[in-house]
């Protein structure tokens, strides 16, 4: 079955909106067309078979002047909330014959009959009353062009709209808006500058709407209410709350325009928020790398404008969660770092802990066991730069930005990624939910297992490994990654293995110093006052094996190895650290 909208212009000159829904809430088809001809070939495919089309249009209309009967009884519940319905009547020219909407119903084969049980149907129904109904707002989102309304504004308003309807994905019903189309909807609308531009998007978001209502309609009628009859015309939509108010105009902080004004705000800054991430990114993986700790990816964010249009909405008993979204929303640059295995995840805290400031730290495994369960597991921390960065040229735009940082196995990544697409952008049958919840729970136990084996097996082969392995000779005159990462394992036994990009790019560094064998290498560490040098370099985290030769390398040349060509790039922090080893000299 599918769930059409038409957000229907009065006349063709004006663009229509059309989206189609699965059976599942997916939507498969959002398009914006002229002409009766042209609405009808992108709807037939659609309608051959079961189908219910919500029409933003009256449908029904005999009433001579004034408001139809449905009208005045959807205004007595929604006008309040500025979200009445203007009147139509046979007076007005686009009514005084068969209405545009019964029109296209008429030429689709459906039957306009809201109490039909027909397969295929058609419904009048209103996007700005649903509005309200469905998210709980405390009056309509001013998104229609009008005057006095710029259109900053406008696109503020629309993308609260946009980051609404992809809230709906884990609602009842869920509606599910993973599709490129609607991604270049937003962005569309994120980049608009004129209100031309904003209004092509709003017609095909309002088609989306609809088509909502219609399963919406369809799939809860006890929280949809009917105004009118067939008889008169009417309009279905979402039932309105009983105990929803709408917000007392004028009085600051509570309504939903403050909330526009922060996403105006928020949109503004958005492209350099997006720098920011990636600039973030650049810290935390050169402070990775610096320290030897091996990871799979670092990877960063910027909330989109529509996800904090959606977070800054967010209401609990019909009151705003967040007061002052732009300050209270503090996952506005996310990173995502990946490690291998668990015990890395701490080797990351603990360093980061070091580097930057930790104003939150929670552990999400740790909150999970305390329940007696498995499940969600990541550290989660909110960082922002230590006050030695903070005054640096580098990280200007980093000053007094947080971050959001999880931390988890690359396990720990899988399970939550598939349990997030199947339980929020899939559909679980009410009567499986149990089944898979306790399915769900399995494989987190599994994989919470397999983290720790995998622990296991790394810690068992470091300590086996002493000895390299002889490998073919070839022409490269370094010492090869796999000599050298067996090297390593010896000498720092008690280290961690560092990526494996890193033994490569070391082993370039050592012959650079013309070592060209381990057994030159092992000379030339002799030197090393291992004791000493662990505790001027003070570790607050475990270095990985690379992080520990870089250091004996730099405790045995010194400015020289500060000075090599393979080095230019690091040699403020190759300085410092070894002053830090100089320090007691």
């Amino acid at each position: 079955m599918y769930f059409l909208g038409v957000d229907l212009a009065w006349g063709v000159r004006r663009p229509t909106g059309l989206a189609v829904l699965d059976e599942d809430g997916q939507l498969v088809h959002v398009a914006a067309v002229k002409t009766d001809d042209e609405i009808v070939a992108a709807l037939e495919p659609y309608v051959d078979n079961d189908c219910l089309v919500a029409i933003d249009a009256p449908l029904i209309v005999t009433n001579p002047s004034g408001n139809r009967p449905a009208e005045a009884a959807l205004n007595k519940d929604f006008a309040r909330f500025d979200a009445g319905a203007h009147p139509s009547n046979t007076s007005k020219p686009e009514f005084s014959q068969q209405p545009r909407g019964a029109r296209i119903a008429a030429r689709l084969g459906l039957d306009m009959n809201p109490r039909s049980n027909r397969r295929r149907r058609a419904i009048e129904v209103y996007p700005h009353p649903a509005t309200v109904a469905l998210f709980r707002l405390g009056r309509t989102l001013k998104y229609k062009h009008k005057s006095g309304r710029d259109v900053d504004q406008l696109r503020a308003e629309l993308l609260m709209l946009l980051g609404l309807l992809e809230g709906l994905t884990s609602a009842d019903p869920p509606l599910l808006l993973d599709n490129p189309s609607w991604h270049a909807l937003r962005t569309a609308a994120e980049s608009a500058v004129r209100k031309s531009e904003l209004r092509v998007v709003e017609d095909q978001v309002d088609a989306v709407l609809c088509a909502y209502i219609a399963l919406f309609a369809t799939r809860a009628p006890d929280r949809t209410t009917t105004y009118g009859d067939f008889a008169t015309g009417y309009i279905v939509t979402p039932t309105l709350p009983d105990d929803l108010r709408p917000t007392p105009r004028g009085k600051a902080g509570a309504t939903i325009h403050d909330t526009a004004a922060a996403v105006r705000a928020y949109a503004a800054i958005q492209p350099t928020l997006q720098e920011a991430a990636e600039q973030y990114v650049q810290l935390v993986t050169s402070l990775l790398d610096d320290a030897g700790i091996n990871y799979l990816t670092v990877t960063s964010r910027a909330k989109s404008v529509a996800s904090f249009a959606a977070k800054a909405a967010r209401a609990v008993d019909g009151r705003q969660v967040f007061a002052d979204p732009l300050r209270q929303i503090t996952d506005q640059i996310g990173l995502r770092v990946i490690t291998y295995v668990h015990s890395d995840v701490q080797a990351v805290v603990d360093l980061l802990g070091d580097q930057v400031m930790v104003h939150d730290d929670r552990d999400m495994g740790e909150e999970t066991a305390s329940e007696g369960r498995f499940g969600y597991a990541s550290r989660h921390l909110l960082v922002s730069l230590d006050p030695a960065r903070e005054g640096q040229a580098a990280y200007e735009l980093l000053r007094g930005r947080q971050a959001q940082i999880q931390i988890r196995t690359v396990l720990q990544h899988a399970w939550a990624e598939f349990e997030h697409d199947i339980r929020y952008k899939g559909t679980i049958p009410s009567e499986h939910v149990p089944d898979f919840d306790r399915r769900f729970t399995l494989a987190a136990g599994l994989l919470e297992l397999a983290d720790r084996e995998f622990s296991t097996i790394r810690d068992r082969l470091r300590e086996g490994v002493t000895a390299a392995r002889t490998e073919a000779p070839d022409d490269d005159p370094r010492i090869s990654p796999r000599e050298l990462a067996a090297f390593l394992a010896g000498q720092y036994a008690d280290a961690g293995w560092s990526r494996t990009d890193h033994y490569g790019w070391i082993s370039g560094v050592i012959l650079e110093l013309g070592i060209a064998s381990l057994t030159e290498l092992g000379e030339a560490l002799r030197s090393v006052d291992e004791e000493t040098l662990m505790a001027r370099m003070d570790y607050r985290y475990p270095p990985g094996a690379v992080r520990r030769l870089d250091d004996a390398l730099l405790w045995v040349y010194g400015d020289a190895y500060v000075g090599l060509r393979a080095n230019a790039h690091r040699e403020p922090g190759l300085r410092a650290r070894l002053a830090k080893m100089r320090d007691s000299d």
